[in-house]
């Protein structure tokens, strides 16, 4: 039993990370929230490599991310990664709910040309 959000998400996380795997073709697009930021990134698990990433720092003086940051930050990760060939994807939200801006990234990057 969980004692508090952060272990929850935790053991939800271990869960799904069993299921999930990046390949070379097919990488993990991985999704982290903090308190004042959203950071993805696309893990090649076999090899241990990040072959993309992105977050709301690099985007500005944004100081808590809110939908439409959460948006552009999934939009510049599917720019990078088509750049580097890569189109489909494996999406792992963390553990985190589906909803608000972990929803919007995901929509952004589906705009910018990742399928999953």
């Amino acid at each position: 039993m969980a004692f508090n959000k952060n272990l929850r998400r935790l053991r939800i996380k271990k869960s799904i990370r069993r299921k999930i795997s990046g390949t070379d073709s097919r990488p993990r697009l991985s999704v982290f929230k903090s308190n004042t930021g959203i950071y993805a990134q696309l893990v090649d698990d076999l090899k241990g490599h990040t072959l993309a990433q992105a977050s709301s720092k690099e985007l500005g003086s944004v100081k808590n991310a809110n939908i439409t940051v959460s948006k552009e930050v999934g939009k510049k990760l599917a720019e990078r990664a088509v750049a580097n060939g890569v189109t489909d994807v494996v999406f792992d939200r963390s553990g985190y709910l589906y909803h608000g801006n972990v929803k919007a990234l995901a929509d952004g990057a589906r705009e910018g040309g990742l399928k999953f």
